[in-house]
């Protein structure tokens, strides 16, 4: 960056008189911005940030008061808890069927015996193999109903997950941070005020990279590429008129008609192309401020 002195700024005035410009385009001065919203709903406990203060990525920009999402949390835990104690013990419950299962066998196995003796019927035989298959029975029923209530009140216990995990992202997200490092340009909320998700609390601009989005007729493009250093001047008023070093980062790929702020060489143009401009800010650069380039 270096300052135009008045030699400088008189033949500029030198070239207005004779009717062309000194410069080949115009525009003004922008930022990347980003508006920091809430979340989640409740009153803003704190918002250390005031308007103009210089912060980082990750830095705590506002609370957001959690008693109510910690209350729901500790709820969901003691369902959570209650779901679990109430899964069936399986085998405990099926230790006395399959006890009567064990004791029938033995007693089939004594009555084949005894028919292979003469000592019994065929038809006892057949009785106790029926009470054998009608405990079998029992006990795949029994087996399959603690099962399904088991496999229940786990799919319940992994739902009731489910919603902790998601209360302990809105208490996570109750905390607000900046997404990057920048300065704050607005602010919108205060705290004892209360916030609801999507409400803007404040606005961030990154004016450490600054660009200036400038107006192209289109028989300038083809001296315009990305990449290309240019030189850009900010106009802060009177003499005061400082050259930076730009570095051209993107041209629009369709044309637009010039805004009634833009200027441009050539008054016949109506339709022009928009390109951004990344200047390094010292410091000087403002947002909105009005700026010239020269190829």
């Amino acid at each position: 960056m270096k300052k135009i002195y008045p030699a400088a700024v008189a033949a500029l005035l030198l070239a207005a008189c004779t009717g062309k410009p000194d410069y080949d385009a115009t525009g003004i001065f922008e930022a990347t911005t980003v508006t920091i919203s809430a979340e989640t709903p409740g009153k803003i406990l704190s918002m250390p940030v005031p308007e103009g203060d210089t912060i980082t990525i990750g830095q705590r920009i506002a609370v957001v008061d959690t008693a109510i999402l910690t209350l729901q949390k500790k709820q969901l835990l003691s369902q959570r808890m209650a779901a679990e104690s109430g899964s069936p013990d399986i085998a405990a419950q099926a230790e006395a069927l399959r006890t009567q299962i064990a004791h029938q066998q033995h007693e089939c196995e004594r009555f084949e015996r005894l028919l292979a003796d003469g000592a019994t019927t065929q038809k006892q035989v057949a009785d106790a193999q029926a009470q054998l298959n009608t405990l079998q029975g029992q006990l795949t029923a029994l087996l399959s109903t603690l099962s399904k209530n088991r496999s229940s009140i786990s799919d319940n216990a992994v739902a009731i997950q489910y919603q902790t995990e998601q209360i302990e992202e809105q208490i996570r997200k109750s905390t607000i941070t900046a997404p990057l490092s920048g300065t704050i340009i607005e602010k919108y909320s205060e705290p004892g005020e209360y916030a609801t998700p999507g409400r803007p609390l404040c606005k961030v601009a990154d004016l450490g990279g600054m660009y200036l989005r400038a107006y192209f007729t289109v028989s300038q493009l083809a001296d315009i590429h990305i990449g290309q250093q240019v030189t850009v001047i900010a106009d802060f008023g009177g003499d005061e008129r400082y050259e930076y070093t730009g570095t051209i980062t993107w041209i629009a790929e369709e044309s637009e008609f010039t805004p009634k702020s833009i200027q441009t060489p050539d008054s016949r143009a109506n339709l022009v192309y928009a390109v951004k401009i990344a200047v390094p800010n010292d410091g000087r650069l403002k947002l909105g401020q009005y700026g010239e380039v020269k190829l």
